[in-house]
Order: C-alpha cells, then sequence, then structure tokens
C-alpha cells in the first residue's frame, strides 16, 4: 500500500449531509459519530460490499474499489454549522471520495493533502 497521507475535507451543513442512498447514508448529526462511521467505512469493507451488492451487475465492479486500510484515523471537529474532517489513510483520494459520496453525498470539499 502506498505511505500514508493527510487528507483534511470540509463539510458545510453535516446535519443535513447525506448520500444518495438512504441505506448507505449518513444518519447521525454529530462529527463524532460521522468521523467513526467513515473511519470503519475506511477500515473494514462493510459498506464497499453493501454498496456493492445494491450495483445492477455486482459482479462487474472492480474489486480495487474495496480495498481498505485497517490503520486509518478519522477525527472532526465542529465549529458553527461547519465540520472540518481529517482522515490520515494511505488509500487513494478515490477511494475516500467514493466512501466519503456513499455517506454523505457531495457534501464536503476537499482542502488539504499533505505528507504525514
Amino acid at each position: 500500500m502506498a505511505t500514508a497521507q493527510r487528507f483534511t475535507f470540509s463539510i458545510d451543513d453535516l446535519v443535513k449531509a447525506r448520500g444518495e442512498s438512504d441505506e448507505l447514508s449518513f444518519q447521525g448529526g454529530s462529527p463524532e459519530s460521522f468521523a467513526a462511521l467513515l473511519q470503519e467505512a475506511l477500515r473494514e469493507p462493510a459498506l464497499w460490499r453493501r454498496w456493492r451488492a445494491m450495483q445492477p451487475d455486482p459482479d462487474e465492479v472492480d474489486p480495487a474499489l474495496g480495498v481498505n486500510d485497517p490503520t486509518a484515523i478519522v477525527t472532526a471537529h465542529q465549529t458553527d454549522v461547519h465540520v472540518t474532517c481529517e482522515v490520515i489513510s494511505s488509500l487513494p483520494h478515490a477511494i475516500i471520495q467514493h466512501r466519503l459520496t456513499l455517506l454523505i453525498g457531495r457534501h464536503w470539499k476537499l482542502r488539504n493533502v499533505s505528507s504525514v
């Protein structure tokens, strides 16, 4: 796996941030619950497997999308209604982006990527 990087994301209004599928979407409201859910989604394959099973032809889904990082660390804190989320992981940005989008749709923005 690649070297770990620090990804910093902003989420404008976490309480309203939801993904397209209710079955996969974040349903909480606190930054801590979101961080825990995203961390689990990056460390374990359960979210990806559920998403894959929902696809028209699950066998055609690229298995590389299901890669995980068992050492991923996610933290989040809130200032006013804005949430800053930090992910430390060796996963590529595309994988993190996919999991974020499943959980909260496109309600996030990448702010920074740096070496750990």
